[in-house]
C-alpha cells in the first residue's frame, strides 16, 4: 500500500486554461510547465493546457524541452532561463530566451529586457536580427504590488513599440488576471494553470480549479496521557488524555516541517498538525479514537495548497513543487 496519493485532474487544468484565455480577451496564453508542471507532471499538464487551448509551452531548460519535445511533437516550446546547448536546441526545434551575451543563430529566439526584475534581461534592446520571434520582461510585483507592475509595463510598451511586429510578451498569471495593460500579445502562465491562486487567496475568486490533490490515512491511533508528547523535540505535550493519528507522510514527501500547526481533513473534519513532523510521518491532534485506515485529506475536498503556504510561511508554488512523486512512496492517479 502507498504512504499517500496524488490525483491531478486535467480537466482542471483545461478549465484554467480556458479562464486564463477569457481573461485575456484575445491575448495567447502560453503554459508555464518547467519544474514537472509545478509537480503537476509536465507532459500532463502540457496537453491539458494545450488542449484547453494554449499556444505554446514554457519550460526552463534545454533538457526540460527535449522531454516535452517527446510527447508534444508539434508543439511551440519556449526555453525561457539562459541555455547554452544551442545545437540541442536547435535539433529539438526549441525556441530560446536571451538575455546576455551573443544571440546564437539558426534557431528561434526571444530577447529579454529588465525592466524591474534585477535577474536575467538586457538593459536595452539591440537591433532584432531576423531569428529574432519575440520580445519579453519578467514583472516582479504583479501579484502584491501593480503599482511598480505597471510601471514595469510602461518601460517594456516603450522600448518594444518600434519592434511591435514581433511577439511580446510580459504578463505572469496575476498579470493576466488582474492588469490589462501587461497582457500584450501572449501571456505565460504557470501556478494559476493548476488552479493555485498567485495571490494566496481562495483560486475560486478567480475562476479557477485546483487540479491537485493529496490523500492518506492514518496508519496508527494512540491515546497520550497527561505528559506524554509526540515526535522529536516534544514540541507537542499532552496536557490530558489526547487522542492523536499518526499519518504516513513527512517532509520526504513534501509536508515540510514547517507545516506543523496546518489543518488537514481526517474523516471529512478538519484536525491540526502537532509536534513535530519528521521525515516519514506526522501527527494529527484526534477528538476521539478512530480506526487505523481512516482517510486524511493533505489537499483536496476544499482543503486548499494556500493554507498550507500561510502555516508555513511561504507561497502555494514552494509547496505544489516540493510534493514528492516518487513510485516507491507516493501513487499518482491522473483524471479526466
Amino acid at each position: 500500500m502507498h504512504r499517500s496519493e496524488l490525483t491531478i485532474d486535467l480537466g482542471a487544468i483545461r478549465h484554467n486554461a480556458r479562464r486564463l484565455l477569457e481573461a485575456l480577451a484575445g491575448g495567447e496564453l502560453w503554459a508555464v510547465v518547467k519544474a514537472d508542471g509545478y509537480g503537476h507532471g509536465a507532459g500532463d499538464a502540457a496537453r491539458a493546457a494545450l488542449d484547453g487551448g494554449a499556444r505554446a509551452l514554457c519550460v526552463a531548460t534545454v533538457q526540460e524541452g527535449i522531454a516535452l519535445r517527446e510527447s508534444e511533437p508539434e508543439a511551440r516550446i519556449v526555453v525561457m532561463s539562459p541555455a547554452e546547448e544551442v545545437a540541442a536546441a536547435r535539433e529539438a526545434r526549441l525556441e530560446l530566451v536571451v538575455s546576455g551575451g551573443e544571440i546564437p543563430s539558426d534557431v528561434p529566439v526571444h530577447l529579454k529586457l529588465d525592466t524591474g526584475m534585477g535577474r536575467w534581461g538586457l538593459s536595452e534592446l539591440p537591433q532584432p536580427p531576423a531569428n529574432v520571434v519575440g520580445l519579453m520582461s519578467h514583472l516582479a510585483t504583479a501579484d502584491y504590488d501593480p503599482a511598480f507592475a505597471l510601471r514595469q509595463v510602461e518601460r517594456f510598451r516603450e522600448a518594444t513599440q518600434p519592434y511591435s511586429h514581433l511577439t511580446r510578451h510580459l504578463a505572469n498569471s496575476a498579470a493576466a488576471l488582474r492588469l490589462p495593460d501587461a497582457r500584450f500579445d501572449a501571456a505565460r502562465c504557470g501556478i494559476a494553470l493548476y488552479g493555485i491562486s498567485p495571490f494566496e487567496a481562495d483560486p475560486a475568486e478567480d475562476g479557477l480549479r485546483p487540479a491537485l490533490s493529496w490523500r492518506s490515512r492514518l496508519a496508527q491511533v494512540r491515546v497520550l496521557q497527561p505528559g506524554e508528547s509526540t515526535g522529536y523535540g516534544r514540541r507537542f505535550v499532552a496536557e490530558r488524555p489526547t487522542w492523536i493519528g499518526i499519518v504516513p507522510v513527512g517532509y520526504a514527501d513534501g509536508f515540510r516541517r514547517d507545516m506543523t500547526g496546518t489543518e488537514v481533513l481526517v474523516d471529512g473534519e478538519p484536525r491540526r498538525a502537532v509536534g513535530t513532523v519528521s521525515m516519514d510521518a506526522f501527527a494529527v491532534g484526534l477528538d476521539r479514537e478512530l480506526p487505523a485506515g481512516t482517510p486524511v485529506t493533505i489537499v483536496g475536498d476544499g482543503l486548499l495548497i494556500e493554507r498550507h503556504a500561510e502555516a508555513a510561511g511561504t507561497i502555494g508554488y514552494e509547496i505544489a513543487c516540493g510534493i514528492g512523486s516518487d513510485p516507491s512512496r507516493t501513487r499518482r492517479v491522473v483524471v479526466d
